[in-house]
């Protein structure tokens, strides 16, 4: 007599009848259970990381986009900082030009109450080169 074995049953063959016991080996069964248990817990953490992994993948991309628009945001203001020392560098020049020409044509005005008209003349030369080079 040979004997066969399923999960739940041991099943007896007989030539061309099969009987199978009435009760499960207990044995057997419970070794079954445990499997089963086993692997219940296994896929149910499973599931709970491929949860948990794809929570952080999408915290991940959100970070990601954040660290994109704050390096955006930074180039920006480094732009605006750099567009703002040339204003200064240029408003800087064009103050000293204009104080030179002030000081120019404060000194052709005393020299021409001094009647010191040479000396107005050079100035105004003088202021005129200053224009010139503007």
């Amino acid at each position: 007599m040979k004997t066969m074995q399923c999960s739940m049953f041991t099943i007896r063959k007989k030539r061309h009848h099969y009987h199978p016991l009435p009760f499960p080996k207990p044995k057997l069964l419970w070794k079954c259970h445990q499997k089963r248990k086993k692997q219940e817990r296994l896929s149910s953490r499973m599931k709970r990381i491929r949860s948990d992994m794809k929570e952080i993948s999408e915290e991940q991309k959100e970070i990601k986009e954040g660290q994109r628009q704050e390096r955006e945001n930074f180039e920006a203001i480094q732009l605006e900082c750099e567009e703002l020392k040339n204003q200064t560098i240029l408003i800087a020049q064009q103050t000293a030009s204009t104080q030179i020409r002030l000081a120019l044509m404060l000194q052709i005005l005393k020299a021409r109450e001094n009647l010191e008209f040479d000396k107005a003349v050079m100035l105004t030369n003088a202021l005129r080169e200053v224009i010139a080079r503007k």
